[in-house]
């Protein structure tokens, strides 16, 4: 059966939650692990839900993964600037990855900034060893940004995150 994308159902708000802080946390994303503050931001789809258009893989009744996509001028927007939408916190559950879901939530929101008025390009932000997302976005036409790079935590200087941007 094939991979459905569609937008989060409050029912799958914790189930995502979970799903994308577990991710994070396994593939050791998250500087101070489980005590790092970001882990209350991942795992809160119902705040993210309500500033943007959160978006779930689900195949045969199975929540895959989730990506938040920001429209342009979103209130949840790191890096992007008038005209751009943003990607953030895309993730697929370790057991469903090499399936597709993770491209294919991408793609969603390639086709979400493509769709809406005014919007140029789409952004967002990776860590250095997200090496799967990396191939995602430049296989789907993604350029690295590195004017762009940035660091969430300033007074740590290892966290610097590294940007991609799709002109559409």
């Amino acid at each position: 059966m094939d991979i459905v994308i569609r937008p989060v159902e409050p029912a799958e708000y914790d189930t995502l939650g979970e799903l994308t802080a577990q991710a994070y946390l396994q593939d050791g994303l998250l500087d101070f692990g489980e005590s790092d503050e970001y882990l209350g931001e991942l795992r809160d789809v119902a705040k993210r839900a309500l500033a943007a258009e959160v978006l779930v893989a689900v195949q045969d009744g199975r929540l895959l993964g989730g990506v938040t996509f920001v429209p342009a001028g979103g209130p949840m927007a790191d890096i992007a600037r008038p005209g751009e939408a943003e990607i953030r916190m895309l993730a697929v559950d370790r057991a469903a990855r090499g399936r597709g879901a993770g491209e294919a939530l991408v793609r969603a929101c390639v086709d979400r900034a493509r769709a809406a008025e005014g919007c140029v390009r789409i952004v967002l932000s990776t860590q250095r060893t997200m090496h799967g997302a990396h191939r995602i976005y430049e296989r789907l036409g993604f350029v690295r940004t590195p004017e762009r790079d940035w660091n969430p935590v300033p007074h740590l200087d290892d966290i610097t995150l590294l940007t991609y941007e799709l002109t559409l």
